[in-house]
């Protein structure tokens, strides 16, 4: 079994890792080729070039790295039309791997896209393009499948597998402990972001609420768990003239989920890291701040009412939305303030929480290797992945666009 995974980014990382133990198991001397990180190295994946050569940020800054990127696909379609794999599969990065799938499906190769682009919230019509591109598109959410399947799209629904690997219950205190933290008094986590320009955009805007909090709130410990020793760095040279803050900061390698147990309030970027606040129970601040030009083109595409998917899957909005110029220092210090003070408020936000976390538990996994071993078959996708029963499900947006 030869398998072709193209992963773009650290959350794509830990998903390609999950989908390698689950063929693994059924595949004891399955290979893997293509990008991947740590995890998927871990794995025994074959990677030829490093996680971050696809990490991105915002439409315009694709276009001043577009000649890289253009290379490093035609390389891939070589290296992949050479090794000859059973399957292909694209793990999120979908403005790379879309094109790259639709290149070697027409070389013949066996296509899947692992993680749902938004499609459903803006350019509707890639969708077309899409479904030339792969034999079928693996999505975590339902209202994600019942949009494929509405549109004739092979679709496999998988659920999260986020939402099997975090546990649905989880000790706030013991986090504590484990990370030396005090159990006694509140936590804030930060997290700006696993990409530098995540980082450039936010961080100093996350350190000067939270130093603002800690001005306020002579008790409050803040920790910030660092995706790469490169984001390490670049989190602790603005931590240099900030030297109050510093002290009352707790800079950590990795341990993102801890740390978020660990937290009485989250804020962070919006992204996976909001779904796996949401995984972890936690209540949260989602914020996010992108190049101007960037924001310019994405108000005027961009059709859903929300962008964080704690608000996506519930369809109201649980959790403040701080965008663009509302996402200033005093809005988001003002935002997290409430939410410390308020209890009752953060133990009910714990609760529905719990109970998402767990209609999301689908062994993910698992699913995702069946929909695999069906396509390099030749067969249909098996029922239990099937999302013929979604089609009638409304999609995000649906009923009220913005």
């Amino acid at each position: 079994m030869r398998v072709y995974l193209v992963a773009g980014e650290l959350s794509g990382d830990i998903l390609g890792a999950g989908l390698m133990r689950a063929m693994l198991a059924r595949y004891p001397d399955a290979e893997f080729r293509g990008i991947g990180g740590p995890r998927m190295a871990a794995e025994g994946m074959n990677s030829l070039y490093p996680l971050e050569t696809l990490s991105v940020m915002g439409l315009v800054e694709v276009i001043k790295h577009l000649p890289r990127l253009i290379g490093v696909r035609r390389h891939l379609r070589r290296d992949a039309l050479a090794w000859q794999p059973d399957i292909m599969v694209g793990i999120d990065a979908p403005d790379f791997n879309l094109g790259l799938e639709r290149q070697l499906r027409d070389a013949g190769i066996t296509t899947a896209h692992y993680v749902s682009p938004s499609v459903w919230a803006w350019r509707q019509g890639r969708v077309k393009g899409i479904a030339r591109s792969v034999d079928a598109m693996l999505t975590f959410l339902p209202f994600e499948a019942a949009f494929y399947a509405r549109h004739q799209v092979p679709v496999a629904f998988v659920g999260h597998p986020l939402a099997d690997e975090l546990p649905l219950l989880n000790d706030r205190t013991a986090a504590k402990v484990v990370l030396g933290l005090d159990a006694e008094t509140p936590v804030l986590a930060l997290l700006p972001g696993s990409r530098a320009s995540e980082v450039r955009f936010l961080g100093q805007t996350f350190f000067d609420a939270a130093e603002k909090l800690c001005r306020e709130r002579e008790t409050l410990q803040v920790i910030v768990p660092a995706a790469t020793p490169e984001r390490r760095a670049q989190l602790n040279g603005m931590l240099v003239d900030r030297p109050m803050l510093a002290e009352r900061l707790l800079l950590v390698d990795g341990r993102s989920w801890q740390a978020m147990e660990a937290a009485d309030v989250v804020l962070l970027a919006s992204g996976t890291a909001a779904l796996e606040a949401m995984l972890c129970h936690r209540s949260m601040v989602v914020a996010y701040r992108m190049a101007p030009a960037t924001y310019w083109l994405a108000r005027r595409l961009v059709k859903t009412e929300w962008i964080s998917l704690p608000n996506l899957i519930a369809r109201e909005s649980l959790v403040p939305e701080l965008i663009q110029e509302k996402a200033s220092a005093d809005a988001i210090a003002a935002e997290l303030g409430r939410l410390l003070d308020d209890s009752e408020g953060r133990a009910a936000l714990e609760r529905r929480f719990a109970t998402m976390h767990a209609e999301l538990r689908r062994d993910a996994s698992r699913r995702a290797c069946d929909a695999i071993d069906a396509l390099i078959a030749g067969k249909s996708l098996p029922p239990s992945v099937r999302a013929d029963a979604l089609v009638e499900q409304a999609e995000p947006g649906q009923e009220s666009r913005s």
